[in-house]
């Protein structure tokens, strides 16, 4: 087996997301033949080389698993968390094999959130590049303008990039509406972000569908494996075939 870069490996192990295993690394909580290594850059052989995660020896995973969860307000997306708080891997006990979530949805967020050990899958879904489409119910505390509605769909500046297009309807009327959101990208807290941008603040945000694939009738805190036909349509729209 040819080389591959160490970030690369760990998330095709199942260890963590691509963007996870970078920090790992970075950590210095991998070695590779016992020696730690630090460097994003660097390069090992799956098969060749002993490959250790905090002194665990790296094996591919018996067989790849998919699961969708409904995400509870309330809850991080991480593996653990160092304020010990509920975090979403609470929700998929059970599951014998090490899945970790892919992308995020913040503390007060809910909704459709996809778990996995398969670090290919993982790194296309959350990649802009490959044009995944996120769809979000989001209620907020007034109106945007019309002319506000089109900035927001033309993309906005944070933090000196400005958003990809986004999508923006306005679903429920109110003095607190619902809008439906629909991003490519996932920037960490993007449509509170967005909101506040024009003075506006999300008072609920719920993530209902991903791609094709929608949460359903899936109840809060549950959930379930993604059949064999939706993990094909979901890889052959990642180009992973």
């Amino acid at each position: 087996m040819a080389e591959e870069r160490l970030q690369k490996i760990l998330a095709h192990a199942g260890i963590a997301s691509r963007r996870k295993a970078e920090q790992y690394i970075l950590d210095g909580r991998v070695t590779v033949n016992g020696r730690i290594v630090t460097e994003l850059g660097s390069k090992a052989d799956f098969e060749r080389d002993h490959i250790k995660v905090d002194g665990k020896l790296l094996r591919a995973p018996k067989r790849l698993v998919y699961i969708a969860l409904h995400k509870p307000n309330n809850c991080v997306t991480t593996m653990d968390d160092p304020e010990g708080r509920t975090t979403v891997m609470e929700y998929v006990r059970g599951v014998h094999e090490r899945v970790y979530p892919v992308g995020r949805l913040d503390y007060h967020s809910e909704g459709l959130l996809l778990l996995t050990n398969d670090g290919e899958f993982a790194n296309r879904i959350t990649s802009a590049a490959h044009h995944v489409t996120k769809t979000y119910l989001v209620k907020a505390n007034g109106h945007l303008s019309p002319e506000q509605e089109q900035e927001f769909r033309d993309g906005i500046p944070i933090h000196g990039r400005r958003t990809a297009p986004a999508g923006l309807k306005l679903i429920k009327e109110g003095a607190n509406p619902w809008y439906e959101v629909r991003l490519v990208e996932g920037r960490q807290n993007q449509i509170r972000v967005m909101f506040k941008y024009f003075g506006r603040l999300v008072e609920k945000l719920k993530r209902v569908k991903i791609g094709f694939l929608e949460l359903g009738p899936l109840p809060s805190g549950e959930f379930r494996h993604l059949t064999v036909a939706e993990v094909a349509r979901f890889r052959k729209i990642l180009k992973m075939d």
